[in-house]
């Protein structure tokens, strides 16, 4: 090996470079980062080739003054931080000092800068590493830098840049999710002389709504849930998507911590959990959340392109976001509006009219269809309790006179499959199959929470080989488990002993369950294992106790069926996550028969 030495200055800045400049997308990331924490109110982004030939960043930040024009490009220069605890609460997007230096050792780079309340602007010019004295210049208060030629002295890394189209989507897409993220800045995107994006100020929720519509959709504001909710110093807000708004990839899912955008398996677990019951396997959810904590909760030194945190309590944040996310859905129900679902913590928003209120007429009969009953009486047995406890009907109160009810009332049956009603909007179709899936399998959820679980004694004991970590969160969460009905005890370093399960789960893969709930109690600190199990056996039971395609129903069952609908919770979605039902409104249903033309 060759003697241990100094690198030079300019080889440091390009290994650096390496690290945070992927592509022109990074380049504008740490440019527009920066002037958000000059504070600017107004950026403009312009790039030519993909960004290959040009990126310019200008805003009408706070400026630089003419002294410390050099110390900007140079490594590990910041004003943002100056000392440990600074970066124990860091609020600014950029801190490391690194991204200009970074910048400008690979490109031809120009930074030109007037500082508020100085009469002069004055410019540095930096060529490959080569930095040249500061001159006078022309500008407005605020900051412009230019990048030109990127990567022109490492040809290595400019031969990996894609087609132009494709980097300038990749800019595309990151000025969107900055857009999202400060809806009281203006943004401007042109590409090779044209203008492309115009995002004005948002100056209230609407404006913001309207902006997450430009992003996301025209459709997503009508099909998502607001959402405000603080608790434990903790405070979420911002929108999701609902079930039936779902997309095949996770490409519409922006989350924020204090601004800025992250990538975070806490987060992305949690919010899995939550669409769990309701989204189709392989679907998506869509969502624009804002977290906001104190920042010595959140560690954002871990990345460096700053695309991931670690929160410091991990299992508070995942646990908040679940429950906050999994009450807003269940707030849902068929026939219900979007934005009559009051925001999850608002306390100042209006409740939405009650689903209860269209519960039946006097004509109507209670919801019997035969095999309702059959899987409440079963999971009875299996609790040791009469199944006359869950067969119990609640009263349903009458529909205030000269209203429709959100579903409307049934007019036929189509194919002995789905329900035609009419209502203040139009026609609605029901699967009928589905929806009264739903309502069974929400119906034994609510039996199981109401009664004390079985455990069964397994007749011999099974000795499960695991990792220490997942030993070591058997023995921490052991009295939480045999909440559960799953008695585990450490019996070594990395082995555990399995003596009891849950009756419900009999037959199931005993090594494999205690595999699968410990490894997620030592990566999250608490694990939905046993309940997803069990309600997947409940969705089973759901599934063959609900009404059949192909079964003729009378009007007043199907009536029944519609105001159980508006009642449960979830039910704009079978226990798969598909639709159980649609409406086609008087408009949709003109246009059909091209009415009016």
């Amino acid at each position: 090996m060759s003697a241990i030495r100094l690198l030079p200055p300019e080889l440091i800045n390009q290994i650096a470079a390496g690290e945070v400049i992927e592509r022109p997308s990074s380049v504008v990331k740490e440019l527009v980062e920066n002037s958000l924490d000059a504070g600017a109110g107004r950026i403009e982004v312009d790039i030519e080739a993909g960004g290959s030939r040009l990126i310019r960043v200008r805003d009408d930040g706070g400026g630089i003054v003419s002294d410390e024009l050099s110390l900007a490009v140079a490594s590990h220069a910041t004003s943002k931080i100056g000392s440990f605890d600074d970066l124990e609460h860091v609020a600014s997007m950029g801190f490391r000092g690194e991204a200009l230096a970074s910048v400008s050792s690979v490109s031809r780079f120009a930074l030109t800068s007037r500082a508020r309340g100085r009469d002069a602007a004055f410019r540095i010019e930096v060529d490959g590493g080569r930095l040249q004295a500061a001159r006078p210049a022309q500008h407005p208060a605020g900051t412009s830098v230019e990048v030109r030629d990127l990567f022109y002295n490492v040809p290595a890394r400019r031969k990996f840049l894609r087609a132009e189209r494709t980097e300038f989507a990749h800019i595309d897409d990151l000025l969107k999710s900055l857009a999202l993220a400060r809806g009281t800045v203006e943004f401007r995107l042109s590409h090779n002389g044209k203008p492309v994006r115009i995002w004005k100020v948002a100056g209230d929720d609407q404006a913001a709504l309207q902006r997450v519509a430009e992003v996301l959709g025209e459709e997503f504001p009508a099909q998502s849930l607001r959402i405000d909710h603080a608790m434990a110093g903790l405070h979420l807000s911002g929108w999701v998507g609902l079930p039936t708004a779902s997309r095949a990839q996770a490409d519409a899912q922006y989350f924020y911590v204090n601004g800025r955008l992250v990538r975070d398996r806490i987060v992305a677990h949690a919010v899995r959990q939550a669409y769990a019951d309701v989204l189709f396997h392989g679907r998506h959810a869509a969502f624009v959340l804002y977290l906001q904590l104190d920042p010595a909760g959140v560690d954002v030194n871990v990345h460096p392109a700053k695309h991931e945190v670690r929160f410091r309590e991990q299992r508070l944040v995942h646990d908040f976001l679940f429950r906050t996310l999994h009450e807003a859905l269940a707030q849902t129900r068929a026939g219900q509006q979007a934005d009559a679902v009051p925001a999850v913590g608002d306390r100042h928003a209006a409740p939405p009219s009650s689903p209860m209120a269209w519960s039946g007429q006097s004509s109507q009969s209670r919801l019997n269809l035969g095999v309702r009953d059959a899987p409440l009486a079963g999971y009875a047995a299996l609790l040791g309790e009469s199944p006359s406890a869950s067969r119990a009907p609640a009263p349903m109160p009458e529909a205030d006179a000269g209203e429709a009810p959100p579903l409307g009332f049934a007019i036929a049956q189509l194919k002995n499959i789905f329900v035609l009603a009419e209502n203040a909007q139009g026609l609605v179709l029901v699967d009928m199959h589905a929806a009264h899936e739903r309502i069974t399998y929400e119906k034994l959820k609510s039996a199981r929470a109401c009664s004390n679980l079985r455990s069964q004694m397994l007749l011999v004991p099974l000795s499960i080989a695991v990792s220490a970590r997942e030993a070591a969160a058997a023995e921490e969460h052991a009295e939480a488990l045999a909440d559960w009905g799953l008695e585990l005890s450490r019996s070594g370093p990395s082995t555990i002993v399995v003596r009891r399960i849950p009756a419900l789960l009999e037959g199931a893969d005993v090594g494999q369950l205690s595999r699968d709930v410990l490894a997620e109690l030592a990566q999250h600190g608490s694990s939905r294992r046993l309940q997803e199990l069990e309600n997947e056996l409940l969705s089973t039971m759901a599934c063959h106790g609900s009404v059949r395609a192909g079964r003729r129903l009378t009007l007043p069952e199907m009536n029944a069926l519609l105001r159980e609908m508006e009642a449960t919770e979830r039910s704009g979605q079978c226990n798969h996550g598909r639709p159980t039902w649609t409406q086609l409104s008087l408009g949709e249903l003109d246009r059909l028969f091209m009415r009016g033309r």
